[in-house]
């Protein structure tokens, strides 16, 4: 489930978490869950002994969403694996 990993891995771009990412999808772990947060995105699954990962990177700030007087708008929304993946 989103949110309750048992740990996280930070990447500093999209590129630095292929060789976390491939690999898993090669050894058939499934994704549970792809998320866009605004500031971040995040890529769920679980590992061999069903611990829960979390694979995420910070989008750079400039495109961090904000309302009309500055402030961060955060939220919860579909990532698109498939889109996300093609990019690295």
């Amino acid at each position: 489930m989103p949110g309750r990993a048992s740990g996280a891995v930070l990447s500093a771009s999209p590129a630095q978490s292929e060789p976390l990412a491939y690999p898993s999808i090669d050894a058939g772990y499934p994704f549970d869950d792809a998320s866009a947060h605004g500031v971040s995105e995040a890529i769920y699954l679980h590992d061999p002994d069903r611990n829960g990962v979390e694979l995420y990177v910070y989008r750079p700030e400039s495109a961090w969403p904000r309302d009309s007087e500055g402030h961060l708008e955060m939220g919860t929304e579909r990532l698109d694996l498939a889109a996300l993946l093609a990019e690295t």
